[in-house]
């Protein structure tokens, strides 16, 4: 059963109305009903203060939802530390640039951290990728949006997969250089 199922079976049961459980765990009712019509999921205190409240174990209120559960919370980070890579890799080129042209070795170090700092969250990604089984960009994409790709088109994205790879490494090799060497002339012409 899912936790949408079980909020509504056991608030009936208890013959609450969704304002009484919202005012029994500190919520409001449209919280109440957003959660009984899968529109979002409880959070962990909210979790335990229903199964108090039922008196059921954690494990009873969210059977059938763990897996469901650990991919939000998988796509939720993979988000994160995705937007991290990004912003630190960014800042590397756009405030690293200008501060090695400026300050030598000390806008250098800034900018070696900055990028130490993106390629972990890079690495920290690829990590949650490979937990998931996620290898190509269909892949992931099916995955945040709750799908699963059948094995067919598995096999023909990985088939293809290292080209993809090749294009947006150069890619973005390219924009970085385009980038860094605008950054640099405007600098020289201040």
């Amino acid at each position: 059963m899912k936790l949408h199922d079980q909020i509504k079976k056991y608030r009936q049961e208890y013959g609450f109305s969704q304002e009484d459980l919202a005012d029994k765990i500190h919520v409001s009712r449209q919280t109440i009903s957003n959660w009984e019509n899968k529109k979002s999921y409880p959070d962990v205190d909210s979790l335990l203060l229903l199964s108090l409240l039922f008196n059921v174990s954690l494990n009873d209120l969210v059977e059938g939802d763990l897996g469901i559960m650990k991919r939000v919370l998988m796509n939720h980070d993979l988000d994160i530390w995705t937007k991290i890579m990004l912003a630190f890799l960014s800042l590397g080129v756009v405030v690293g640039i200008p501060l090695t042209y400026l300050f030598s070795k000390w806008g250098l170090a800034v900018a070696i951290m900055l990028f130490i700092i993106g390629i972990s969250a890079s690495i920290k990604v690829d990590s949650i990728k490979r937990k998931g089984n996620l290898r190509t960009y269909q892949e992931i994409i099916a995955f945040m949006e709750g799908r699963k790709l059948s094995d067919d088109e598995k096999i023909r994205d990985r088939n293809g997969y290292w080209k993809v790879e090749l294009l947006m490494f150069i890619g973005s090799a390219l924009i970085t250089a385009i980038i860094s060497e605008i950054i640099l002339l405007f600098i020289k012409l201040l």
